[in-house]
């Protein structure tokens, strides 16, 4: 077989139509291992973790689209875990001191919330007040930290912040929650995308804040081009195509325009990840950032990269949810 055949073979792989059993099947490998990483992580540390909270939480969200029921136990000793930081953390939250993290901290953690389908508190409201001020001599807010590709994007922290904002802020700041809202949005009309991360989530801020249909459609049309020949993205583009960056662009393309789902762009995708899942449901992608805390086991596989691949799997589960058909 001819190096060209099998490009020709790879791209026409990459176009069929993929069955809803496969997606269905794909999302059931993938939630016993979320499901794990969300337990034992708050069985093991006191403190909110994204990776292992925030993100199953969307998966197991966008699973019950497909018939699968939200696990109730599941659910409600993660939501204890996460208010019983926040009730741990509250004077750093009123004092506009934060925790570690920062914008993403609080921003993931209210996040984690909203999935979960809880209301507002006093709380949430000392939550929302820290990111109201945060940063509020600037446009726009940005990461703490350089651990890519999820903290390294002041568009992750935007998009974060506004949309907590949006969910989680009470009537008194109604006035300031809209103008720093507009000022991000100017700021991300204004700013460049330079990573796949930066192009994921300009999109969704354009688009929560507000953004004209043009200036949504030309980011939704950036991050299109961005995709790889096998079907994938890839998080710059020295690098090949993986299943976090493929799954967080699917998933912003999904939550921003509903009719995406429905084009060849997304198809290639979806089967991108299916054709690139292991055997025991996981994606694995290998870290990027710098170890900051000590090596612990989450009950996801995948050892040091267990922490970028339990979130490239939940972005999966979400990718492949929004595609589904009966």
């Amino acid at each position: 077989m001819t190096f060209s055949t099998s490009l020709a073979l790879l791209f026409l792989a990459t176009t069929l139509e993929p069955s809803p059993t496969a997606i269905r099947g794909s999302v059931e490998k993938a939630l016993p291992l979320l499901k794990a990483a969300a337990e034992t992580h708050a069985e093991k540390k006191s403190c909110f973790a994204c990776h292992n909270q925030a993100y199953p939480m969307v998966a197991f969200d966008a699973a019950c689209k497909l018939g699968f029921a939200m696990d109730e136990e599941l659910r409600s000793a993660q939501v204890d875990h996460v208010r019983e930081f926040v009730k741990k953390n509250r004077k750093e939250f009123d004092k506009g001191t934060g925790t570690g993290g920062q914008i993403d901290t609080a921003g993931w953690l209210l996040y984690t919330l909203e999935f979960a389908g809880e209301k507002p508190d006093d709380d949430t409201a000392a939550v929302a007040g820290y990111v109201l001020q945060r940063h509020a001599d600037r446009k726009h807010w940005t990461t703490s930290s350089n651990r890519p590709p999820t903290q390294m994007s002041s568009f992750t922290s935007s998009y974060l912040a506004v949309r907590a904002l949006k969910a989680w802020g009470t009537e008194k700041q109604k006035d300031a929650i809209a103008n720093r809202s507009a000022a991000a949005l100017a700021w991300a009309v204004q700013t460049p995308a330079k990573e796949n991360e930066d192009r994921v989530y300009r999109l969704r801020l354009l688009h929560i804040a507000g953004a004209t249909e043009s200036v949504t459609k030309e980011a939704v049309r950036e991050l299109l081009d961005a995709q790889q020949f096998d079907g994938g993205w890839a998080q710059k583009s020295d690098l090949p195509s993986d299943a976090y960056a493929t799954a967080t662009a699917l998933a912003a393309l999904s939550a921003v325009d509903t009719e995406a789902v429905q084009q060849l762009a997304y198809r290639r995708g979806v089967n991108y990840l299916l054709r690139t899942q292991l055997a025991d449901g996981s994606w694995h992608v290998k870290t990027r950032s710098p170890v900051i805390q000590p090596y612990y086991e989450s009950g996801f596989p995948h050892e040091k990269d267990q922490f970028i691949s339990v979130t490239a799997t939940s972005w999966a589960v979400v990718a492949l949810a929004a595609a589904w058909r009966e």
